[in-house]
């Protein structure tokens, strides 16, 4: 999934002329913690609540070119999210500005990239059940555990695969949209696959 696909378009901006009251008011009028500046459409700056911070008491006589970072970090809408998260992670911020051709055309933020999780994990869809098994090779693979869940009635949403430690079998999740999960798990078991756990987020259509 990319940056293009999950950013947020025509952010608010500011400009490096305006006053730092402006930037403050855009920032609470609209629950930002950051807000892009932008000169002719091209990023120049960002300025940050730590910014306004820094320079309490004179919002109203400073402009926000004195205050501003320049040439702030961004990505690009090409960008994984991954890539996008591992920067945020990396320099513990909670935004980035998107930029195509040095035009500002977007900005990402941590929540945008916790909303896309929760969707590839299908647990934006209400009335799903997750369901964690150990794969070890083809007798107790993918193809087989699914197999095994459109037999007994089940219909997958999302599905994913994540290590506890480096060298370990993997664990795969599936998220069940529907079907009977204490039947599907013990068809599972049943099968020799090691289930690890059902994970209930809401009502399922049986």
């Amino acid at each position: 999934m990319l940056v293009g696909n999950r950013m947020t378009k025509e952010p608010i901006t500011v400009e490096p002329e305006d006053l730092l009251i402006r930037a403050a008011h855009k920032m609470q009028s609209g629950g930002f913690r950051r807000v892009p500046v932008v000169r002719e459409g091209k990023l120049v700056g960002i300025v940050s609540e730590r910014d306004l911070r820094e320079h309490r008491g004179h919002l109203e006589h400073t402009k926000i070119n004195a205050a501003m970072s320049e040439n702030p970090l961004a990505v690009t809408p090409a960008t994984t999210l991954e890539e996008a998260a591992q920067i945020m992670l990396e320099r513990q911020i909670g935004g980035l500005p998107v930029v195509a051709d040095g035009r500002l055309v977007g900005i990402i933020t941590a929540s945008d990239i916790l909303k896309a999780f929760l969707d590839v994990m299908g647990a934006s869809e209400g009335g799903s059940v997750r369901l964690d098994f150990v794969l070890e090779g083809e007798e107790r693979g993918f193809v087989e555990a699914t197999r095994i869940i459109a037999r007994e009635g089940g219909e997958v949403l999302g599905v994913g695969t994540y290590r506890e430690k480096l060298g370990e079998d993997p664990v795969c999740y599936l998220r069940l949209l529907s079907g009977n999960p204490e039947k599907i798990a013990k068809a599972l078991r049943s099968a020799g696959f090691n289930m690890l756990g059902v994970h209930r987020t809401g009502a399922v259509k049986q």
